[in-house]
């Protein structure tokens, strides 16, 4: 016997407050319904801002780069201090380091990345090019992105608490990845 199962809401039906818009109703757990919820948010949330990422790099001059390039660009640009591919994928939270490896040598290859040997370990750093690029992205990005925000502090006091419920939450996905592994 098939379980019994409610049907998505009709595209025209407008959600209520008390109703989450969720992708996939079927995973909408009793326990935490805004989870789901959340999870819908995010999905959306990280397909724009991949989308943003790539158009501000190609405004700022180079159009063949993916979202791993352009943050893995701006982590190595990041306080101008040279950086291990290890560092790298552990502060952009990368589990495979062959994907930063990838990336850091297509950045080699433009020009925008390069590696110095110290002892067993490379560092990477941006040249001047990479640098410049950099900076043309975050005027790109104060140009597009900062009108749409009016810089108040309550509004900087909601981003803040936004980014530290993102921060807590990776730390379970990532604890509930790792436990799914063994499961």
């Amino acid at each position: 016997m098939t379980p019994p199962h409610s049907a998505p809401p009709p595209a025209t039906e407008t959600p209520s407050p008390d109703r989450p818009i969720v992708s996939s109703a079927h995973l909408v757990s009793e326990k935490s319904p805004e989870l789901s919820e959340f999870e819908f948010g995010l999905i959306i949330a990280a397909h724009a801002f991949n989308r943003w990422l790539i158009r501000c790099m190609g405004a700022a001059g180079v159009k063949d780069m993916t979202p791993t390039d352009v943050l893995v660009l701006h982590h190595i640009n990041h306080r101008r201090t040279p950086k291990r591919l290890s560092d790298i994928a552990f502060v952009l939270n990368i589990e495979d380091a062959h994907v930063v490896s990838y990336s850091v040598r297509k950045l080699q290859g433009m020009g925008l990345v390069c590696g110095a040997k110290r002892g067993k370990e490379v560092f990477y750093a941006t040249t001047d090019e990479g640098h410049a690029l950099c900076l043309r992205y975050r005027a790109v990005r104060e140009a597009c992105l900062m009108p749409g925000f009016s810089g108040t502090a309550d509004e900087n006091r909601r981003l803040a608490e936004v980014a530290r419920t993102l921060r807590q939450l990776s730390g379970r996905y990532d604890q509930a990845a790792r436990a799914a592994t063994a499961y």
